[in-house]
């Protein structure tokens, strides 16, 4: 097997129209003249039809009663003829699905040209014999044209529908070539500006580790890291009362026992337990008067608890009105607020929390546009396929005509 030819897309056109000059090019311009005999056969159609109707119409004006419907009939016929000739569009470039689309088209044109003679030249005669056979003579002189044309078409310019599909083929492909460029070029613009995102994001996420590493805010860290830990130890001490005290907000809905400002801290122990211990004076006093109505409550069988749980609730409340278990925690808690309050007040920590306010806002926002660039390179990458995937189609059709057409194997070079 000879070795195959390796071409570019660019240049398989030119090559193509070489290889096949010699063969192609003597049919192309026989079908062109074929074509041009076509429409100035198709113009004597006309012309000859323009003739029926202005001698029809003369004879229409005589007004003779002899000839008069035999005229008005012709006179109908010619302009229908007319009209369907007319109707027909010969193409301005020849190739064969122009040429093709023609020879349809003027066939349809004829065959109802030619049942309208059948059906209605009989009925005009004997008048107007000679203007009938005039038009007749040049309307079978069309047909033969017509049956040539479509011969011809079919035996001899088929040959040529291979190369012209070759050619169409090889346009689209450059086109799809110039597409595939157009998206390698907004894909590396898009890369870029990802890039660049994603230095800008790395820079700003250096500075917020730099400005957390800042004394004042390791110091608020670290008593946040303390909070969070009292935060479950009061959680924890007080969760035989947790119950208890939805019971007791309940009943103190229905029929009171509370000020305001006790049931306030009692919504904020169910709620909140360590900003609620925090936030007590010495001795938690409100928290006593919430247990000690608590404890009366229970001792008067006025809130409905399960018998183990009304034990572990009485236990918890006598831990911490008769022998202080919450006193050291109480302490803590107040401490920590009172050090982070301090803290957060320095102008230092002011300045840190809002510069890093401000990186922040920033990093979101790059977050968002780096979202944009990896929805657009998606987006690129997946019309990237669907071309890749037609190249290579165009490519394999390319080949496989060049095979039929001059017997030669060739290699498409094309931009995937």
């Amino acid at each position: 097997m000879s070795e195959a030819l390796e071409i570019t897309s660019g240049e398989v056109r030119e090559w193509l129209l070489e290889e096949t000059s010699s063969i192609f090019t003597p049919v192309h311009e026989k079908a062109e003249l074929m074509l041009g005999q076509m429409k100035k056969t198709l113009d004597d159609v006309k012309d000859v039809c323009k003739m029926l109707l202005e001698n029809s119409g003369k004879e229409i004006e005589k007004r003779n009663m002899k000839t008069f419907r035999r005229a008005r009939a012709l006179n109908k016929l010619a302009r229908l003829f007319h009209e369907r000739i007319e109707q027909v569009e010969a193409p301005n470039k020849v190739s064969y699905d122009s040429l093709h689309d023609f020879v349809q088209a003027t066939q349809k044109a004829f065959l109802v040209i030619e049942v309208d003679v059948k059906n209605w030249f009989p009925r005009i005669s004997p008048f107007f014999i000679m203007d009938r056979r005039k038009f007749q003579g040049i309307f079978e002189k069309a047909k033969y044209s017509l049956r040539d044309l479509g011969n011809f078409l079919t035996n001899d310019y088929v040959k040529t529908k291979t190369l012209e599909e070759t050619n169409e083929l090889a346009d689209e492909l450059l086109a799809l070539e110039r597409r595939i460029s157009v998206l390698e070029a907004r894909k590396n613009r898009n890369q870029a500006r990802k890039a660049s995102i994603n230095r800008k994001m790395a820079e700003i996420t250096q500075e917020i580790a730099n400005l957390k590493n800042t004394e004042s805010l390791t110091q608020i860290s670290q008593v946040d890291a303390e909070i969070e830990d009292l935060r479950k130890k009061v959680k924890h001490d007080l969760r035989h009362l947790r119950k208890p005290f939805i019971k007791l907000q309940s009943h103190v809905f229905r029929k009171g026992g509370l000020t305001p400002e006790q049931l306030e801290k009692l919504n904020q122990y169910i709620e909140s337990p360590f900003e609620a211990l925090a936030a007590e004076e010495d001795q938690y006093p409100l928290l006593r008067k919430i247990l000690r109505r608590l404890a009366s409550l229970m001792s008067e069988g006025k809130l409905r608890l399960k018998r183990d749980r009304r034990r572990k609730a009485e236990e918890a409340t006598k831990m911490i009105l008769e022998k202080g278990s919450f006193s050291v925690v109480h302490r803590k808690c107040r401490e920590v607020m009172i050090q982070k309050k301090q803290l957060s007040t320095l102008t230092e920590t002011a300045d840190v929390r809002r510069d890093l306010s401000r990186l922040h806002r920033e990093l979101n926002k790059l977050k968002r546009k780096r979202k944009v660039t990896k929805s657009k390179e998606t987006s690129i990458e997946g019309n990237m396929e669907e071309i890749i995937g037609k190249v290579r189609h165009q490519k394999e059709e390319i080949e496989k005509n060049i095979l039929d057409l001059v017997g030669k194997r060739v290699v498409l070079e094309v931009k995937v």
